[in-house]
């Protein structure tokens, strides 16, 4: 009984701790250029960030956006106080583009304008 418990409480510590290393995102990086690169997986009716959008600063993006669908979605992305257009374009089923954009301190925002999505509002975008 006494290795019974002891072998569910480590497999308990693993999952555990496979669990909260999971929960964090990687911070985005930033090149030699100054351009921030973000990557968005987008799956049935949503996007799932593989960088943290928290503490974002203005200046140039790069969203490589993925189609991890088996049918055609989109990208939309605008300024989040303007609602400016900033980019949209289509993706086919399992493609990847890579959308260049100026993130001023006004935010921004994305959905899918073709598979019925939320936008995605980042506000919290501080100055350079």
């Amino acid at each position: 009984m006494n290795t019974l418990k002891k072998i569910l409480s480590m497999t308990l510590l693993v999952v555990a701790t496979t669990f909260a290393t999971a929960s964090y995102a990687d911070l985005p990086t930033t090149d030699e250029n100054g351009v921030t690169r973000i990557h968005l997986d987008q799956y049935g009716g949503y996007f799932d960030a593989k960088e943290t959008l928290a503490s974002l600063k203005a200046g140039t993006y790069e969203f490589v956006v993925t189609n991890k669908t088996n049918k055609v979605v989109g990208f939309q992305i605008q300024n989040y106080k303007t609602h400016e257009q900033l980019d949209k374009f289509p993706l086919e089923p399992n493609q990847t583009r890579i959308s260049r954009v100026e993130i001023t301190e006004d935010g921004f925002r994305y959905r899918c304008p073709i598979n019925p999505t939320p936008w995605y509002d980042v506000e919290g975008v501080s100055k350079k």
